[in-house]
């Protein structure tokens, strides 16, 4: 499978003009299966949710946009955004097929140190969403701090999809903790961070595309948006865990607060 992941500049809250660049570089980068955008990648990451999310009843939402797109483009779309449901406010990650399926997931580690937890309602369930035989576990940002969360018991992902607005100031932790996640969960992790400055941080990016033994097999450029391309491939990563299967002698956690793992086919 050939995944694309586009390092934004996201310009605040700005909707079009956001959107009008993220097709821009899904266009210069052609026959990709999967593009996979930056949290809050519509408006950039907001603690005025009342102002700035989307009602998901609104025609022309980036929602919308991105069904049109994956159906333009004959690709899976994925990227988070924040969204109003019902009253209350979510940082919502959604992949979205061509097909017309539509995976939500809702950022379940919120980020008290910058108030996210708030202006945020968070979710219970780990998601997992199928597109051409690979299984996605969808994460947003802060989650990367909790492996517990992201643990690869039962080999029911063979991919996390990590969007984020993750500050250049703990860049290091970022590029850690990718590595990590994909170590010990023996699976590819696609990170994707913004780039530039909003009201409250500066973003170098560092988005990357990771493979099951920790390698880095895209990197994109440092502070400038950039887009990288990597093929991800499901035999090559079945081979390495029948061959070395650390799986096996994981330790049994108990999950307390969330869900068990659901997956939902598209």
């Amino acid at each position: 499978m050939r995944v694309t992941a586009l390092q934004t500049d996201i310009k605040w809250a700005q909707r079009k003009a956001n959107q009008e660049v993220a097709e821009s570089m899904i266009a210069s980068c052609p026959q990709s299966d999967l593009y996979v955008l930056p949290e809050m990648w519509a408006t950039g990451f907001t603690m005025k949710p009342q102002e700035h999310a989307e009602d998901l009843l609104q025609a022309g939402n980036s929602l919308e946009w991105m069904q049109q797109m994956s159906q333009h483009f004959n690709c899976a779309i994925c990227g988070s955004l924040a969204i109003s449901d019902n009253g209350k406010f979510f940082n919502r990650l959604y992949f979205v097929t061509p097909t017309g399926s539509i995976t939500a997931y809702d950022k379940h580690h919120l980020f008290a140190y910058g108030h996210e937890n708030i202006y945020y309602q968070a979710g219970s369930k780990r998601i997992i969403a199928t597109w051409k035989g690979m299984h996605f576990l969808l994460a947003t940002c802060y989650d990367l701090r909790f492996p517990v969360w992201l643990r690869n018991k039962r080999n029911d992902y063979d991919a996390i999809i990590v969007v984020a607005n993750w500050p250049r100031s703990r860049q290091n932790a970022w590029q850690i903790l990718l590595r990590a996640r994909a170590i010990e969960n023996q699976c590819y992790i696609i990170g994707v961070n913004r780039v530039g400055t909003d009201l409250f941080c500066t973003y170098a990016g560092g988005t990357a595309i990771i493979d099951a033994k920790g390698h880095t097999i895209a990197q994109a450029l440092f502070n400038t948006p950039d887009a990288i391309s990597a093929n991800i491939k499901k035999e090559e990563l079945i081979q390495f865990r029948n061959r070395f299967p650390v799986w096996a002698d994981s330790d049994e956690f108990c999950w307390q607060r969330s869900m068990p793992p659901t997956k939902e086919q598209n």
